[in-house]
Parts: structure tokens; C-alpha cells; sequence
């Protein structure tokens, strides 16, 4: 069974993002060497679970992810099965949680209790968030066992009063101790309640960000017994079926005669997995890994991460150009003095994420409401496309507006 929904879990750094993905579907998404080491995320993590209900229990109570009622010991029901998209929280990782909130459906949004909320990423979060579009959103109050009952009331109240005039003003407010396992259930009847399942055109030429890209063999496998790359994500629209033949856009870099060029990188599809299931055919809705013929070089490390995989000759083109309209915050987020955003100026460098690609745009004209950038690095994209928009301050990119694609140049 595929998941029917993607559902980010974004917040500042530490403050347990990864623990409630952990409490909620058994798996620690940090998986990365580096990851583990340094106690972060780095990359985007994923999780399916199944949400469940006990026919017996009372509410809320009778929200669970077990095949048996841990209260009554009855044979709970399936919900629908959702994959998490647990984004990284740190600062200099920001165009990593832009990537994967083009993936999601819907979000929660975690702070903790034992931090003066804002802090400056929980702040810039939820403002990519509204960039982005995602506007089903679930605050999760996480780490309530660490502090004092009245800590955790006076946090309450500065959430709300933080999400004032916000995506997420009427988002309901979870206490929890993701740690602990405490009040689970309730962000599970949250989600349920929140966050619905969304209609997807399944008889569009299917369509895929590319979010993740693996090398499955083992060190040492043997030549003949290798198998083909992996790509990760989740499908915008349409279906595809193992056999299909996809093309990946932009595709590889091709220096000759002193040019370079994008050609789109061809290959079939061999199988489809969502979770630990091989499955027959890919939809949208939720996370799927796709097998296919392609050498592993080119997918290891995630080498692929920013590509859109969809039908051969059915794809949006590749553009290395483009008008976009905009719209700019009033201030910086994401630092602790937040300075007016000024308006963008021409050869300004700006750092651009369209669907899960990043690339650095240089702006040749700029207006009032609308921007001319030449890309670094080409993106496949369409009109209509959104995108966030980051400005180099100080050492780092940050958050100052967004975009939609006017027209290609």
C-alpha cells in the first residue's frame, strides 16, 4: 500500500524533529554517517507509517500506528498510510528544507517547550512554509517533560502569539514529549483531522521531483550482479509503471568544443518502492524509490537530487533563464536582527529553489514587481512554476520572498 500524503516535520534545529518521526514510526530517519556523529539531520530524512484506529477506545485514545490496541487489545483499523519528509533544522541547511518542502502536502511544524519561541529557523520555517503554499499545518509543542507545568503554559502562549497573522494562526497547538512517547495519539487525531488527503491528476503525464538518489550495491558486489541506480521522491501527477522508459531533466552536464550543455539522461524503469514494498505501479501522494538501468555512478550521494523524471518527450523543457514576478517579505528572517528586505538590484547573485532544485541565479534586469535571472545551473521547469528566493547575508542565504515563473529566456 502507497502513501496517500507527504507530510514535512520542519522547526529550528534540536528541537526534536527527529524523535517525534522516531515516536511516531519506529525509524530513525538520521541515517548518514555524519548525521549520527554530529547528532543532526543533514540530508532529508523519510518515514511511511500507517495511522490507525482502535473501534473501541475512545477518542482520542483510539489513534494509534499499532496492529493491536495497546488499551483493549483489539485489531486496530487503517486510516490511510502517510511518508514523513523530515527536513533539517539548522541555519546553512536551509535550501536542503526548501528542496523538501516542495514535496509536501502538508506540515508540522515543531518547537520546544524549553526555548523561547520564536527561534530564528522556527521563524523562518513557517514563513518558507507560506512561500512554498503549504497551508495545512500542525504545531507540535514538543519537549513538555523538560520544563515545569507553567513553563509549558507560558511557551503555549507565545507560540499562539507568534503565529498571529501567520499560515499557521488557526493551526492547532499539540503539547507533547516526543521522548517519552506522550500524547502521540493526539498528534495522530492532529494529522487526521488536519491535514487531508489531496487530489492528484492521475491521467496527466506523470511527473516526478527528484528529492533523494542512491547507489544500492554493496561494496565488493561483483560486476555481473550489480544492479542499477535508485531515485527518490514523489510523483506530482500521473503514474509510472516498472518498464516505462523516463527521461531525468536537466539532466548531465556535457562540456565540448568550449560549450557546455544539459542533455536529459534516458533510462527504464525496472521496479517501484514505496517504503519496504515493491509495488506495481508509482502514484502521487506519497515518497516511491524507483529502480532503473542507470549506472549507480551517476546516482550515488544523492547526484541527482534537483532532477524531474517524468515520460521521454513529455517533459517541461530545461531552462537556464527566466522572468519571474515577485513578492518580498518585509524583513529578513531567520536572524535575530531582522533588517528590512530591500528591493533586488541587477547583477545581484540570488540562490532560487523551483520544485527540489537549488541553483544560483544571477539577475540581469530588475523591476519593481518582476525579476530577469540567468541561471548557473539549468532547471527543468515549467510556467507558473513557484519559487523561493534567498539573498547572501552575511555568511549565510536567507529567506527574503518568493517567485512564480512568468516566462522563459
Amino acid at each position: 500500500m502507497q502513501s496517500v500524503v507527504n507530510i514535512g516535520i520542519v522547526g529550528h534545529v534540536d528541537h526534536g524533529k527527529t524523535t517525534l518521526v522516531k515516536s511516531l514510526s519506529g525509524i530513525w530517519t538520521d541515517r548518514h554517517s555524519e548525521e549520527i556523529k554530529r547528532g543532526i539531520s543533514i540530508r532529508l530524512g523519510y518515514a511511511d507509517i500507517v495511522l490507525r484506529k482502535c473501534p473501541k477506545c475512545p477518542d482520542p485514545e483510539c489513534y494509534t500506528v499499532l496492529e493491536k490496541c495497546e488499551i483493549c487489545q483489539s485489531r486496530t483499523e487503517i486510516l490511510r498510510r502517510i511518508s514523513f519528509v523530515d527536513s533539517p533544522g539548522h541555519e546553512t541547511l536551509m535550501a536542503t528544507m526548501l528542496s523538501g518542502a516542495a514535496l509536501m502536502d502538508g506540515a508540522l511544524l515543531v518547537i520546544a517547550a524549553n526555548e523561547k519561541c520564536p527561534q530564528p529557523q522556527t521563524k523562518e520555517h513557517l514563513m518558507a512554509l507560506d512561500i512554498i503554499g503549504i497551508k495545512k499545518i500542525v504545531i507540535i509543542q514538543n519537549k513538555i517533560d523538560l520544563v515545569p507545568r507553567e513553563k509549558v503554559i507560558e511557551n503555549y502562549k507565545q507560540i499562539q502569539e507568534f503565529v498571529k497573522g501567520t499560515v499557521g494562526e488557526n493551526a492547532p497547538i499539540i503539547p507533547v514529549s516526543a521522548q517519552q512517547n506522550a500524547n502521540i495519539d493526539l498528534v495522530i487525531k492532529a494529522i487526521e483531522e488536519n491535514i487531508p488527503t489531496p487530489e492528484h491528476d492521475l491521467d496527466k503525464t506523470a511527473l516526478m521531483y527528484v528529492a533523494r538518489s542512491f547507489d544500492v550495491n554493496k561494496p565488493g558486489t561483483e560486476p555481473n550482479k550489480l544492479v542499477g541506480g535508485v531515485i527518490g521522491g514523489t510523483l506530482n501527477c500521473g503514474r509510472l509503471y516498472p518498464g516505462n522508459e523516463i527521461e531525468l531533466r536537466p539532466g548531465r552536464k556535457v562540456e565540448a568544443g568550449g560549450t557546455v550543455k544539459w542533455l536529459p539522461i534516458k533510462t527504464k524503469i525496472t521496479q517501484i518502492f514505496a517504503g519496504n514494498e515493491e509495488e506495481k505501479e508509482g502514484i502521487p501522494g506519497g515518497l516511491i524509490g524507483v529502480g532503473t538501468e542507470l549506472d549507480p555512478f551517476l546516482t550515488k550521494s544523492d547526484a541527482l537530487v534537483g532532477q524531474v523524471a517524468g515520460i521521454a518527450e513529455k517533459m517541461p523543457p530545461t531552462i537556464d533563464g527566466f522572468v519571474m514576478e515577485i513578492k518580498l517579505l518585509p524583513r529578513v528572517v531567520g536572524v535575530s536582527d531582522e533588517a528590512k528586505v530591500d528591493p533586488i538590484r541587477s547583477n545581484e547573485p540570488l540562490m532560487l529553489n523551483i520544485g527540489t532544485a537549488t541553483t544560483i541565479g544571477v539577475v540581469t534586469s530588475a523591476r519593481s514587481n518582476d525579476a530577469e535571472v540567468k541561471l548557473k545551473r539549468p532547471v527543468c521547469a515549467d510556467k507558473g512554476a513557484s519559487i523561493a528566493i534567498s539573498r547572501r547575508v552575511g555568511a549565510r542565504w536567507r529567506l527574503i520572498g518568493s517567485g512564480i515563473l512568468k516566462e522563459f529566456k
